[in-house]
């Protein structure tokens, strides 16, 4: 134990291991099924968390084994040996990872962080790898044994379930994607934008005019999603790839969805189509701003609305009473507690309130049928077609024709709809232009993309939802949020309740001039006070 690990491992707890070499050999042994198998026998497998001894003296074998480049004996002090053994294999045969010294800090019970530096050497290029990451030592179910509780996060912090590591020549060359006035967009300074840009090199790295480098890289071998670059041995020749995105809207847009965890925002500039920033505060750090599918709450009467107006049911100045409930084939929806009824109420009321009632009475006039909300969605606003083409990976919404309660659940946001952010950036866009241009991060001419086409919204239609957007603004549920902005605002809330969640999911999405954006907040209740403020503040940038 020549390192002197054993003893920063167990900090304080002044433990002391015995039995060592007898106990090391039994454990490699016992512990290739993957909970180490019984106690040794006559012994009775122990039971309750691991004690602080156990912690020091199995993370101290698990370190040094791993330190040797054994992974197999390493595996053995993990309750998935299988599985941690071929990533630790892996480390060492296809990462290249080697010299790995393992510094551990101060356990916190059975937690133990730990810093790990290290060398990766390819083709006679070399660099020092450096990170830190955690593990926690468990008791083993059938075995009663102290073990490492496998997480693929215990070799690297930025690896996940069928992730691994490796040390190659890259596939694509580098990119560097440049904003709409030249700026440069790294990873390092938009983090956000990570995995837009592993998909954009993986997508148009051979177009932009780049060379390849050597890099270690995690591979996502269940997800299929892009190589995500660790560390850069050669540098290539990154090529340059021009972007729509606005660095001064995507600093902001970073910014802002720090505020609440579990968020997301698109702004897109409604006369052209181009997304100006896509952010995401996430710890699963996957791109729900556009690929997101979840119900999207009262932000959808935009679409609603329209498709009532477009029918002729009512207009923005017509009838839309905003009773306490509302029955709709034998289900009774409600609207918040806070709401006061009012039997008088227009269309424009019903909307700048955000009463559910209102247009839930309404989608049984003719001629509203249960494909009206689907059609509308389709050929007025382009979604729910599976044909957009923004550059990436983008799910471009879901309005499915419903029979039964589900049709006026969906009236409002909730059934079987599904949207994200960049959807609903898109129906605002389309909303107060009546013009539908779909969204898009790269030009189109690079790849010889089609963009999908819709018909858009009359005139009329447009111009009555606008308004209705820019009442909610000024004097309706989004008046809070959207406090302080000048110029030409409006806005729509949404709250869209998830089974399972306490809390329901905030939605919000507004325009302020040539600006639309749209924003979700997971379990952030009112679309106004979580989703409304990461709105407002990317539209303020915008300006």
């Amino acid at each position: 134990m020549g390192r002197g690990v054993k003893a920063a491992v167990i900090g304080g707890v002044c433990a002391a291991m015995v039995g060592g070499a007898g106990y090391g050999t039994y454990n490699v042994v016992s512990a290739l099924n993957g909970d180490g198998g019984s106690g040794p026998a006559g012994s009775s497998a122990k039971s309750g968390p691991p004690s602080g001894d156990e912690v020091g003296e199995t993370t101290e074998k698990f370190f040094t084994a791993w330190e040797k480049g054994d992974a197999t004996t390493a595996a053995s002090y993990t309750n998935n040996a299988s599985i941690a053994g071929t990533l630790l294999t892996a480390y060492g045969e296809d990462a290249h990872i080697t010299g790995v010294e393992i510094t551990p800090g101060t356990a916190a019970g059975t937690s133990v962080p730990f810093t790990v530096k290290a060398r990766v050497s390819y083709e006679g290029a070399a660099k020092p790898l450096t990170y830190k990451s955690r593990l926690t030592v468990v008791r083993g179910e059938t075995s009663g044994r102290a073990l490492v509780d496998w997480e693929p996060s215990v070799v690297h912090p930025d690896l996940k379930d069928g992730d691994t590591l490796v040390t190659e020549e890259s596939a694509t060359p580098q990119i560097e994607a440049v904003g709409r006035n030249g700026a440069v967009l790294s990873k390092e300074k938009y983090p956000s934008l990570g995995p837009v840009i592993a998909t954009l090199r993986e997508k148009y790295g051979a177009r932009a005019g780049g060379t390849p480098g050597v890099e270690l890289a995690v591979r996502h071998t269940v997800s299929n999603a892009p190589d995500t670059p660790l560390l850069t041995l050669t540098e290539g020749k990154p090529g340059t790839l021009e972007t729509t995105l606005s660095a001064s809207v995507q600093a902001a847009a970073e910014k802002a969805v720090k505020r609440y965890g579990e968020s997301s925002v698109v702004a897109v500039k409604p006369s052209t189509g181009e997304v100006l920033a896509v952010a995401n505060n996430r710890k699963d750090g996957f791109n729900a701003a556009f690929q997101g599918k979840v119900a999207p709450g009262s932000t959808m009467k935009i679409i609603t609305a329209a498709m009532l107006i477009d029918n002729g049911v009512t207009s923005m100045n017509g009838p839309a009473p905003c009773t306490e409930t509302a029955i709709w084939q034998s289900q009774t929806f409600h609207n918040i507690t806070t709401m006061k009824p009012n039997e008088s109420a227009t269309l424009a009321n019903t909307f700048m309130r955000s009463c559910n009632t209102g247009f839930i009475k309404l989608i049984d006039e003719k001629p509203i049928s249960d494909s009206s909300l689907t059609r509308e969605a389709q050929e007025r606003f382009g979604l729910g077609q599976d044909n957009w083409q923004t550059g990436i990976v983008s799910f471009d919404g879901s309005v499915p024709a419903s029979p039964g309660p589900d049709r006026a659940a969906n009236a409002i946001g909730q059934g079987q709809v599904q949207m994200n952010p960049l959807n609903m950036a898109s129906v605002t866009a389309t909303a107060i232009t009546g013009e539908f241009r779909q969204p898009y991060l790269v030009p189109f001419g690079l790849d010889d993309r089609k963009p999908a086409t819709a018909k858009g919204l009359p005139r009329n239609t447009a111009s009555q939802i606008k308004q209705m957007m820019r009442l909610t603004a000024t004097q309706g549920t989004a008046v809070n949020a959207m406090s302080g902005l000048h110029g030409d605002i409006g806005a729509k809330t949404g709250s869209a309740e998830v089974d399972g969640q306490a809390v329901s999911n905030a939605w919000f999405t507004g325009f302020r001039d040539d600006v639309a954006a749209a924003a979700m907040t997971e379990e952030g209740g009112h679309g106004g006070d979580a989703a409304g403020p990461i709105v407002a503040d990317v539209l303020r940038a915008g300006g």
